[in-house]
C-alpha cells in the first residue's frame, strides 16, 4: 500500500480585476484587450451588467468617514447562521451591511477563528507595498504611480513553480498562460496578476520587488543585477527578519492587529527557499476591519485605498461566492482563496474543492448593487472546512442566500431595495449547495503549498456525501 503522503493543494482561482478602461492610466495593457472585446473587436468574455463601471466610477464609498464595527446584531447573527443549515458549525462568516452610512448593521458567525487565508492574503501583500510607497512619497502621488507604472519587472526563480495562467495581451489577441522566467511587464500588471488572475508567481514578484523597494528606498528600482546580488548577498536570517518587519508595518501603521492577520511568507517554493517566512493566518472579524478600513480610505491613505480597490474589482469571470446569478447586476470587488489536503481513502477521488483531510475555501468581498447605484451596499467574509463537498458551489449558494436574505431585510425596512427575488427555497436549514456556477474553478491549477495546520481554528467536517438544494 502507498505511504499515506497528504495532497496539499492551493487553488487560487482566475479571475480578472481592475475598470476596463484603466490601461491608459496604469499600464496594465490586458485591460485594453478585455476592453474591446466588450465591443466586439476581438474575442473575449462578455461582462455581465456590474462588470462594467469605468475607472471614476470605482470609488471609495465610505471615504473621510472613521467607523467602528458595531455589535454584533443578535437576529442578523441568527439569520447569516441559518443560511448554513446544518453545516454552519465549519463556516465562519461576518457581515457588515452599510447599505444605511448611518445606522450599519453588523452579524457575525464564530468571526474570531483563526484560519489560513491562502490567496487571500495577497491583500495583506498590497497593503505593504502601497505603505512603503506612502512612506517614501508621502506627498506626491506622481511619484507612487510613477514606481507602479515605469518599473519594469522580470520574472525570474522567485516564481517556481505555480502552473496559474494570467492574461495576455498583445496588440491583437487575448491570451492566457502560467508566468515564465523572462516575462516582462510594470509593477503594476504584477499586482494585477496577483489580484485578479491570483497567480502564486505574480504575489512573490510583488514580494521580490516590495522587499527591494525597502531596501533601496528612492533608488528604487534598481537593475536586474543589483536585485539579484542584495538577494545573493544578505544572509537569509537578515531577508526575512525584513520581511516580517514591512508585513507586520503594513498592518500596524493601519491599525490592523497582526495577532489575528498575517501574511507570513512567499506564495512559491521558489520564493520561501529565498526569504524563509513564517505562518499565515487570520480570522473574519479582523478581515472585515480590513475592509471597512478600506472602503473608508484607511488602508494606508485614500489614494492607496481606492486603486487597492480597484485592483480587486471583479471585470472578468467570476469564480465561487462571486459567481452567484443574484449577484450578476452588482459590482463586486472580491478575493479569495483555496487550500485543500487529500490523504488516500477507499473510493475517494480527490477533486477541486473537496479534500477529504482539510477543505477551505476564503472569500472577501465588497457588494455594490446594482452597480453605480449602491441601493444596496454590504461587506462579507467567508470562510469554510467542509470535507468532501465543492466548497465552490457551496460559496456561491451562500452568496445567493445573503443576497436574498439582504434584499428581505431591506424590504421589511421599507429601503425601497426592489430588485432581485427572495425564494423560500434558498432559505431551508440544509447543507449548501446549488446547480449552475458561473465557470467556478476554471483556470484554476493545483500547485503544491505548505499549510500552517495550528492556524486553523474550525472544526473539521465529518466525511459526507454531497447534497444538493435546488
Amino acid at each position: 500500500m502507498r505511504s499515506l503522503l497528504p495532497m496539499l493543494l492551493l487553488l487560487p482561482g482566475l479571475a480578472a480585476a481592475y475598470p476596463l478602461d484603466g490601461e491608459p492610466y496604469t499600464g496594465i495593457a490586458r485591460l485594453e484587450g478585455y476592453r474591446l472585446a466588450q465591443e466586439g473587436k476581438v474575442s473575449g468574455r462578455q461582462q455581465p451588467p456590474g462588470g462594467k463601471l469605468m475607472l471614476d466610477q470605482v470609488d471609495l464609498r465610505l471615504a473621510g468617514a472613521r467607523r467602528v464595527i458595531p455589535p454584533p446584531d443578535p437576529d442578523f447573527s441568527q439569520q447569516v447562521a441559518d443560511l448554513m443549515g446544518t453545516d454552519d458549525v465549519y463556516y465562519s462568516v461576518a457581515v457588515l451591511d452599510i447599505s444605511n452610512p448611518a445606522q450599519p448593521v453588523y452579524a457575525e458567525h464564530q468571526a474570531d477563528a483563526r484560519f489560513n487565508p491562502g490567496s487571500v492574503g495577497k491583500v495583506l501583500v498590497a497593503t505593504a507595498l502601497f505603505q512603503l510607497l506612502a512612506d517614501l512619497y508621502p506627498d506626491d502621488i506622481a511619484a507612487r504611480e510613477r514606481v507602479l507604472r515605469d518599473t519594469r519587472v522580470v520574472a525570474d526563480g522567485f516564481i517556481v513553480y505555480d502552473s496559474h495562467d494570467v492574461p495576455f495581451w498583445d496588440g491583437k489577441r487575448l491570451s492566457h498562460r502560467p508566468l515564465r522566467q523572462g516575462d516582462a511587464a510594470n509593477l503594476w500588471t504584477y499586482l494585477d496578476w496577483m489580484l485578479s488572475a491570483s497567480s502564486n508567481a505574480a504575489g512573490s514578484m510583488v514580494m521580490r520587488e516590495m522587499l527591494l523597494l525597502a531596501h533601496f528606498g528612492k533608488r528604487y528600482p534598481v537593475d536586474q543585477k543589483q536585485g539579484d546580488a542584495f538577494f545573493r548577498t544578505t544572509p537569509k536570517s537578515k531577508l526575512s527578519a525584513l520581511l516580517g518587519g514591512v508585513m507586520r508595518a503594513g498592518l500596524e501603521r493601519n491599525g490592523l492587529d497582526p495577532k489575528a492577520l498575517q501574511q507570513g511568507s512567499f506564495f512559491t517554493r521558489g520564493g520561501k527557499a529565498r526569504v524563509p517566512g513564517s505562518s499565515s493566518w487570520a480570522t473574519p472579524r479582523e478581515l472585515m476591519r480590513w475592509l471597512l478600513a478600506l472602503e473608508e480610505g484607511r488602508i494606508v491613505d485614500v489614494w492607496s485605498s481606492r486603486e487597492i480597490k480597484r485592483l480587486l474589482y471583479i471585470t472578468q469571470m467570476r469564480i465561487r461566492y462571486a459567481s452567484s446569478h443574484a449577484l450578476a447586476d452588482a459590482a463586486v470587488y472580491f478575493k479569495s482563496g483555496s487550500l485543500y489536503r487529500c490523504q488516500p481513502e477507499p473510493d475517494f477521488v480527490c477533486e477541486k474543492y473537496q479534500g477529504n483531510a482539510m477543505n477551505l475555501l476564503n472569500s472577501v468581498a465588497i457588494v455594490e448593487q446594482p452597480a453605480g447605484a449602491r441601493r444596496m451596499h454590504y461587506l462579507v467574509v467567508i470562510t469554510s472546512n467542509v470535507l468532501k463537498k465543492n466548497a465552490a458551489l457551496a460559496h456561491q449558494t451562500l452568496g445567493t442566500r445573503l443576497q436574498r436574505l439582504l434584499e428581505k431585510r431591506h424590504r421589511a425596512a421599507g429601503s425601497g431595495v426592489e430588485h432581485g427575488l427572495v425564494h423560500p427555497d434558498d432559505q431551508v436549514g440544509h447543507p449548501l449547495a446549488a446547480p449552475g456556477i458561473l465557470g467556478q474553478g476554471h483556470g484554476d491549477v493545483a500547485a503544491p503549498v505548505a499549510l500552517d495546520d495550528g492556524a486553523v481554528g474550525m472544526p473539521v467536517a465529518p466525511a459526507a456525501g454531497f447534497a444538493v438544494d435546488e
